[in-house]
């Protein structure tokens, strides 16, 4: 069971549904690229296909996370724990720094926000999931272990 936001699973939706609405013209290119003759050797029908091939491959996986996800609004939580959505104030034990990280349940590959996503399945997100304001949370990173304290909850 994964749990997401609301928007997460609008965004994922809005996905979902435009890459449906995207089967007619993949549809219309592999059949004009069928009408262009020879298909061993016809490059474009081939694209088309592997193109196809992907997109259908992703409609399916979108499918199946939308059908199993859990939407974190609906869930009941205390205001001062973790949860999937909160935007958290975190000091790195090591070396006494403070950075904002939001706990998203799918990454928006957004580097301009004032926080750092960390998605809910990662080893620090994982971490932070429930803990509470003067917690020392430790996750295990690439980079080796490292320990954090929850200062604030947003």
């Amino acid at each position: 069971m994964e749990f997401i936001t609301q928007e997460d699973k609008n965004k994922l939706q809005a996905k979902l549904d435009g890459l449906i609405a995207n089967r007619i013209v993949l549809a219309e290119r592999i059949n004009e690229a069928r009408q262009q003759g020879d298909l061993k050797e016809n490059a474009d029908y081939h694209a088309a296909r592997d193109d196809q091939g992907l997109e259908e491959a992703e409609i399916k996986r979108l499918q199946a996370r939308l059908a199993s996800a859990h939407v974190a609004d609906d869930v009941e939580k205390p205001d001062d724990m973790v949860f999937l959505g909160s935007v958290v104030k975190l000091r790195d034990t090591d070396d006494n720094t403070d950075d904002l990280y939001k706990l998203v349940g799918e990454a928006t590959g957004n580097f301009d926000a004032d926080e750092i996503e960390v998605t809910a399945s990662s080893p620090l997100g994982a971490a932070l999931m429930k803990s509470r304001v003067g917690e020392t949370v430790k996750a295990d990173l690439p980079r080796g272990t490292k320990h954090f304290e929850v200062l604030e909850i947003f």
